[in-house]
């Protein structure tokens, strides 16, 4: 995983292998410490996928996607991490 802050504020986060699942990208990227505490935040509508809310764990992302949660905006894009 690679995290990358640009000047337009959102962080771009490196993925090899997409799609992943929104449960497992909350996890990825440590936003939440395991599957439940991803499925309640979900469930909760904590969290947005390209600006609507997203209240399924199993939402496929991809390249370009925009995650928002709690205040952090990441954008995904697919390649190798250093």
């Amino acid at each position: 995983m690679q995290y990358t802050k640009t000047s337009e504020n959102p962080i771009v986060i490196t993925i090899k292998k997409m799609p992943i699942s929104l449960g497992q990208f909350l996890k990825f990227a440590d936003l939440v410490q395991d599957g439940v505490e991803a499925k309640i935040v979900i469930l909760q509508g904590e969290v947005k996928v390209n600006d609507s809310i997203e209240t399924r764990r199993g939402r496929k992302l991809y390249p370009k996607d925009t995650v928002v949660f709690r205040d952090k905006t990441m954008l995904l894009v697919t390649g190798t991490c250093p």
